[in-house]
């Protein structure tokens, strides 16, 4: 599913028109963005958990030439499933 199809799945479930559906989903991707750049965890009980975590710097390889490079380090966004969906899944 694309946010495309998300949207639309917001609006037929919601009975929002389209539009308002975009500006909903639209908010909270931003939100969960915005807190992420932050520092900030973003939980949604039962559906899963959105953090930053540290990555040290480290060696890597060059795909097009074998050779092996430095990988900086930086910042890399994680998400942990929540046990209601994991039991949905299975």
């Amino acid at each position: 599913m694309n946010k495309e199809q998300l949207i639309e799945e917001v609006a037929k479930s919601s009975g929002f028109s389209k539009k308002n559906a975009e500006k909903a989903v639209t908010h909270v991707l931003d939100s969960i963005f915005e807190a992420l750049k932050q520092g900030e965890e973003v939980q949604l009980v039962g559906f899963g958990r959105f953090n930053v975590r540290s990555r040290e710097a480290r060696m890597g390889r060059s795909r097009r030439t074998g050779e092996e490079v430095e990988l900086p380090a930086g910042k890399v966004p994680v998400f942990t499933a929540g046990v209601t969906l994991k039991k949905a899944l299975n």
